[in-house]
């Protein structure tokens, strides 16, 4: 039997507390902009209780849902990995879209143990259940899948499956679990799936990933530009949450940099 594909292990960042904007402050790394946030809960079908979070905007509809599938949590990523705890702290007051982050099995709060990407399914297919059935009455939209690293293998493998899904995106995908026949699921579905693959990226380039995506034709390779796998700097993180906001709040790109309310 042939021994399993190594699981990417770069160590995650600390995570660092956030504080509110007021009007004018330019957005840093710890800018929180207004939301109406919530803790959820998540049930899987194989009885599991997941800890999670939805942040949605406050005082309009969100136009879309993100979807967060974080990184590898033995290796430390978590539903706050720095890009996706900037999402929820900036997305909904930028782009009005609704982030639902949560942990996946073994990883914070929730039950369970980390099964490889395999028994994650239950949890991708409960995070989809319960942003169809809305939380407090907030009806969530047009649900995306966003995974980042390992995240970004339970989107190929289990996000096309589901018809509620608008899209994908992948942010520095490292295609260990996931294979050809997931990418050619997903060219199926006619669906979007978008790839932003960082230029120094230590499991897969931008070259080697137009080779490997080409069961699926139709996806977007998106190069960033001197970036490595965590995607760490002000550059880089406008970069992906621009990209994440030009796909699901079509005209809202380029985000602002300094917060307005009133904008």
């Amino acid at each position: 039997m042939a021994e399993p594909a190594a699981l990417p292990a770069v160590p995650m960042p600390v995570p660092t507390p956030g504080r509110p904007a007021s009007p004018g402050d330019p957005i840093r790394a710890s800018t929180v902009l207004p939301a109406v946030r919530r803790p959820v809960a998540l049930v899987t079908a194989d009885g599991l209780t997941l800890e999670g979070e939805l942040a949605a905007p406050a005082g309009r509809p969100a136009v879309a849902t993100m979807v967060c599938l974080h990184p590898l949590p033995t290796a430390g990523g978590s539903m706050d990995s720095h890009l996706f705890r900037k999402a929820a702290w900036r997305l909904p007051a930028l782009a009005g879209i609704a982030v639902l982050r949560f942990n996946t099995r073994g990883t914070g709060g929730s039950e369970g143990h980390f099964d490889r990407g395999e028994a994650e399914r239950y949890d991708v297919a409960a995070a989809l259940d319960l942003v169809e059935a809305g939380v407090g009455g907030e009806l969530l939209p047009d649900p995306w899948l966003v995974g980042w690293s390992f995240g970004s293998e339970l989107v190929l493998r289990y996000g096309y499956q589901d018809a509620t899904v608008a899209g994908g995106i992948l942010i520095s995908p490292p295609l260990k679990l996931a294979g050809a026949a997931d990418l050619a699921g997903w060219e199926r579905t006619g669906k979007p799936l978008v790839a932003l693959i960082p230029e120094n990226d230590d499991y897969l380039r931008p070259a080697q990933a137009r080779q490997r995506f080409a069961a699926a034709p139709s996806a977007e390779i998106l190069a960033i530009e001197d970036g490595k796998h965590l995607l760490v700097g002000a550059r880089h993180t406008g970069r992906v949450l621009d990209e994440i906001a030009a796909r699901l709040a079509p005209g809202s790109r380029p985000l602002p940099t300094t917060w307005e309310p009133d904008r």
